[in-house]
């Protein structure tokens, strides 16, 4: 398995000249604790698709990880969405044609600061067991709102993802959310993003799209829930990040 982190926004909501991915979550910067939490797992190769301030970004990580031979990074020099980051991120593997894709491929985003390596080895592992084509880390919240909501067939397996944004009524009532944590198939990922548009209201190529365009070609679609939600909050706004802290350092005193 190898492993893409997304750490090309820009963050425009942290309301700072400083890169997204490096803001200091207790000390370190985010996107340097997702690499850390990757420690442990068995992946060839990292690659950490870079945007807003590139150079920066791609310096700062490699100095300060305990592990840099083995992360390469790649730039996203438009920023057009998840499923083009990705595309970026398989291309940096050196890959000439879609022969060459016999991997699995983890894809976590890199401002995701409380991810733990337990709940990542548990994702891989249950990828690998069941041959699903793409394995989604899922989480249930009381309150969904702001992420994609799970849509499952009556076997259970996942159907697609919808953006709480273009979400319907019926939709938005569903707890079961996307993290933005996968687990694919290196080849069917990437001919699914072949097929990928950006016909939604951002404009954007999203990532979940895959999932639909997977399920619908009849391959599976499968979900590990993350046992503590937490784990999987999101780092937008100064607020956010404020509370991941908070959370990181509670955590550390019940060790």
């Amino acid at each position: 398995m190898r492993a893409i982190v997304l750490a090309a926004g820009e963050g425009s909501r942290m309301l700072s000249a400083q890169p997204k991915s490096l803001h200091l979550v207790d000390g370190v910067p985010m996107t340097l604790r997702v690499l850390n939490s990757l420690d442990g797992i068995d992946l060839d190769v990292i690659v950490v698709v870079v945007g807003s301030q590139a150079r920066l970004v791609s310096e700062t990580l490699f100095q300060m990880s305990d592990n840099p031979i083995r992360l390469e990074f790649a730039e996203q020099t438009v920023r057009r969405g998840t499923a083009d980051a990705a595309r970026v991120g398989l291309e940096q593997f050196g890959l000439g044609d879609l022969s060459d894709l016999d991997f699995d491929v983890l894809v976590v985003p890199g401002d995701m600061p409380l991810l733990t390596r337990k709940t990542l080895s548990q994702l891989q592992e249950h990828h690998e067991e069941s041959g699903a084509a793409a394995t989604l880390l899922t989480a249930e919240f009381e309150d969904p709102s702001g992420y994609g909501r799970i849509l499952r067939d009556e076997h259970g397996r996942i159907e697609r993802v919808v953006e709480h944004v273009d979400a319907a009524p019926a939709e938005l009532a569903i707890h079961e959310v996307n993290t933005s944590v996968y687990c694919f198939k290196s080849r069917l990922l990437a001919q699914a993003l072949a097929e990928v548009e950006s016909s939604n209201s951002q404009n954007e190529y999203y990532l979940t799209d895959v999932v639909e365009i997977l399920s619908k070609s009849g391959q599976l679609v499968t979900g590990v829930v993350v046992g503590e939600p937490d784990e999987v909050r999101g780092v937008n706004t100064q607020e956010q990040l404020v509370e991941c802290e908070i959370l990181l350092r509670a955590r550390t005193k019940m060790k």
